[in-house]
């Protein structure tokens, strides 16, 4: 059933994107038949090749239909399951540019996606949340507009934080990660780039 969705979204994606770049469209067709593959043959993660599909994963992770948004956030997790720190580190550099794509995309979806990949990330392996500290630049730019919006209202409260949607809370969890496992110079590199932040270590 699976290859059955992925080769009919891959199809529906060539003709309703006729509009869009060429690049984009078959970023799209490839990141289709890379999850098709991996899923199709049952590989072995750590057998992979980390330079070239975790950052196509990361790129997924900026869709938000089924099912591509369920395999990037899938292949993602499983990489970052399985993999070992010499896969995962030597990659962090690919996967900035798609983060802060997905981000930039101020989809309340895609940005609560990324930022929990952002924390699995930070926990995969020692070494990632320092190797992440240069790019904050880049990456936390976004997270001052929605840091203190709470998006659920009325009865959509309990929902959202039980499906851990409150992109409030993601964003102060992922901040304190990045905090904890960023060194020494993570608090005042995220104190810059998110004023209003608080250090979990320091109070």
């Amino acid at each position: 059933l699976l290859p059955k969705l992925l080769s009919t979204h891959t199809h529906a994606h060539t003709h309703t994107h006729t509009h869009m770049g060429c690049v984009e469209c078959r970023n799209l067709i490839c990141l289709s038949m890379s999850m098709l593959n991996m899923y199709r043959l049952q590989i072995e993660i750590r057998q992979i090749d980390f330079h070239h599909y975790l950052p196509l994963f990361f790129d997924g992770l900026r869709e938000t239909e089924h099912p591509l948004e369920f395999f990037a956030r899938q292949g993602v997790h499983d990489m970052l399951e399985q993999g070992t720190r010499d896969q995962i580190l030597p990659v962090i550099p690919q996967i900035i540019i798609p983060v802060k794509a997905a981000l930039n995309t101020r989809n309340p979806q895609v940005v609560c996606t990324t930022l929990k990949t952002l924390q699995h990330l930070v926990k995969s392996a020692e070494m990632i949340g320092e190797a992440l500290v240069p790019y904050y630049r880049q990456i936390l730019p976004i997270l001052n507009i929605f840091k203190n919006k709470n998006l659920n209202s009325g009865d959509k409260i309990d929902y959202g934080q039980q499906k851990r949607q409150n992109i409030g809370d993601l964003i102060q969890e992922t901040l304190e990660l990045f905090e904890l496992h960023g060194g020494e110079d993570a608090f005042i590199n995220i104190k810059y780039m998110v004023p209003t932040y608080e250090s979990c270590v320091l109070n």
